[in-house]
């Protein structure tokens, strides 16, 4: 009996293992089943907060609208705002660091700083469509900031560099790692704003990327002028070890502010959650969630026409546009000194970031997109068609602020444009700003070549190109506005024809593009 009783009370070890496993497996099916009971009660949740929004007055209504604004205005607005400044730093640097000898002191010869620039946007193409459908399924706070602090380390790490090939290693790289932000931060802004609110923070946002131009050109003259010959170390270098560290900082203080998407963020309320997802909901007629695999989302936005046409639009934009590597160049042939050049790089950018803050207020105020788009870029024409014709110091500068005004001042309505175009649902919305600006950016590989030093000082080639596909942006967006406006005539006549078929109800609950 006692024998009994001792082998009941101590089991053999293999018992005891599969007492064990069968323990952890029913914790692991019990944390499921808690996460699942714990998603259903939020769900439920947010479902009673909208429901309880219906009831509430008008006044009520837009007061507790109004606060929910501010707030995200003021923790996701400045986050992004200030990264983009740091991502055209860290991205633009290398035309600053060429006035300042980086080209002397690494040996490059004939193309080789070309190859170069346009190397970084090869990396960047590459990581943007997966990175922002990967987005589309996690926390936006921590996935951003993670991708920010490693481009920051690594252009810090373009201070090492010793020769070419160890510059074009740390470009590649900083393209990988810099591809997520950009089109990240555009869905992300997507994912809060309605259409009439989305131009203009789109610009705010962008108008970060027109103001690194002007800070690179402050801060590039500051650090040749103060910290050249320091320890060593020529000005160009302390200028990316510089950046770099900034950017790591910033990274790190911008994954505990910045915002997820609106029902899952954390430092919301319940009633603010709500708020979020109702207006949205409101604005494109569906409820913002996530619906489709990465497969799906991909070949809905791949399968519709509209990408296409905003991606030329973007595309011979970018070709113009990439003149902005090459603003510190085109100074330099003024003849002037290295701070001086460096110093008048800022003014023309200055310009184009007063210019795109009023082009986006004045486009969500209408809202209209076409001609606020296509007039500023009528006007980069005039100055690459000024820029062509003459060398002359005087009608060059003026032509820099037609240029960068024109093409960078309107810029951030194309990328609204593609958030309304492409409303619901997230994954499609996500799938397509990617694709556009990964498309787009193929023109940052080749245009670099436009440039070649054997032409300066008139670059007559680059400019004459980016005249052409200045007009060209011009037809397409003439175009786009044009099929989208057949587009609702066709849902508006569906609705009248046939209110009760299932055809009129689609067109009922679809969205109208904002032409």
């Amino acid at each position: 009996m006692s024998k009994l009783n001792t082998s009941m009370a101590t089991p053999n070890q293999g018992e005891f293992m599969a007492d064990t496993d069968f323990k952890n497996e029913f914790d692991h099916v019990e944390a499921v089943d808690d996460y699942i009971t714990t998603q259903a009660g939020e769900a439920n949740l947010l479902h009673q907060e909208i429901e309880a929004l219906k009831r509430l007055s008008e006044e009520e209504y837009a007061a507790a609208h109004a606060k929910l604004v501010r707030k995200i205005d003021l923790r996701l607005l400045p986050v992004l705002f200030i990264l983009l400044i740091l991502n055209y730093l860290d991205r633009n640097a290398l035309a600053s660091a060429r006035v300042q000898g980086l080209e002397k002191d690494l040996h490059l010869k004939g193309d080789q700083f070309n190859i170069a620039v346009s190397i970084l946007f090869a990396g960047y193409i590459l990581g943007q469509i997966p990175s922002n459908l990967i987005l589309s399924r996690v926390r936006p706070s921590i996935y951003l900031s993670v991708w920010v602090a490693l481009w920051g380390a690594v252009s810090a790490c373009t201070a090492a560099a010793d020769n070419y090939n160890h510059l074009l290693v740390i470009r590649f790289f900083l393209g990988v790692t810099e591809s997520p932000y950009f089109p990240g931060a555009l869905f992300l802004l997507s994912s809060w704003y309605t259409k009439k609110e989305l131009a203009f923070r789109t610009s705010i946002l962008y108008t970060g990327s027109l103001l690194s131009g002007a800070f690179s050109g402050l801060i590039s003259a500051g650090i040749q002028k103060g910290l050249n010959g320091v320890s060593g170390l020529s000005s160009w270098r302390w200028m990316f070890i510089l950046e770099g560290a900034v950017t790591v900082a910033a990274a790190i203080a911008s994954a505990f502010i910045l915002p997820d998407y609106p029902a899952t963020t954390k430092w919301l309320s319940s009633r603010e959650k709500a708020i979020a997802v109702y207006r949205l909901e409101k604005d494109a007629g569906v409820r913002d969630e996530e619906t489709m695999t990465l497969f799906q989302s991909f070949k809905a936005a791949a399968m519709d026409y509209k990408l296409y046409l905003l991606a030329i639009i973007i595309i011979t934009k970018t070709t113009a546009g990439a003149v902005t590597q090459f603003i510190p160049t085109v100074v330099a042939t003024f003849g002037m000194s290295k701070v001086n050049t460096l110093l008048l790089t800022a003014p023309p950018y200055l310009f184009a970031a007063f210019l795109a803050l009023t082009i986006s207020y004045t486009s969500d105020r209408k809202p209209e997109r076409c001609f606020h788009l296509l007039t500023p870029i009528v006007f980069g024409m005039v100055g690459f068609i000024i820029a062509t014709t003459t060398t002359k110091t005087a009608p060059r500068y003026f032509s820099l602020f037609l240029m960068i005004g024109g093409m960078f001042g309107s810029y951030n309505v194309a990328l609204a444009w593609i958030s309304s175009t492409f409303a619901r649902p997230r994954a499609k919305r996500a799938a397509a700003y990617a694709t556009i600006n990964s498309l787009g950016n193929v023109a940052q590989i080749w245009s670099p070549y436009l440039y070649k030093s054997t032409t300066a000082p008139s670059y007559h080639l680059a400019f004459t190109v980016n005249t052409v596909m200045a007009a060209v942006a011009v037809v397409f967006c003439v175009v786009l506005r044009w099929c989208l406006q057949r587009e609702n005539a066709r849902m508006d006549r569906l609705e009248v024809e046939e209110p009760d078929t299932e055809r009129g109800h689609i067109a009922q609950d679809g969205i109208r593009y904002v032409l």
